[in-house]
């Protein structure tokens, strides 16, 4: 797979995967882990247009996406966790606490 538009079509793929996921699904946990992936398609991408480009600012702008994805995911799970902790769910659809 060293052809760039076929390392595209899976990014694009992956992408599509992880919203459908943040779409139907309703567990919290599974919409982290969708945006995620959505994350890790457009990190593909980066490489995949820097490779082309001969360029290194794709590698670079993977390395920021990943630390943002780190805090994100760490700050998402810690919401998460409080929210089973207080709630006894973790499904979208049962927590109110917000609209009200």
């Amino acid at each position: 797979m060293n052809e760039p538009w076929m390392m595209l079509i899976v990014a694009c793929t992956v992408f599509l995967i992880g919203l459908m996921g943040v779409i139907f699904r309703k567990n919290l946990l599974i919409v982290l882990m969708s945006v995620e992936l959505m994350l890790n398609a457009v990190n593909l991408s980066f490489v995949t247009f820097s490779k082309l480009h001969n360029s290194l600012e794709g590698h670079i702008s993977v390395l920021f996406v990943m630390t943002v994805a780190a805090a994100e995911s760490a700050v998402g799970l810690g919401l998460v966790i409080a929210l089973f902790r207080t709630l006894k769910t973790a499904d979208s659809d049962q927590i109110q606490i917000l609209r009200d």
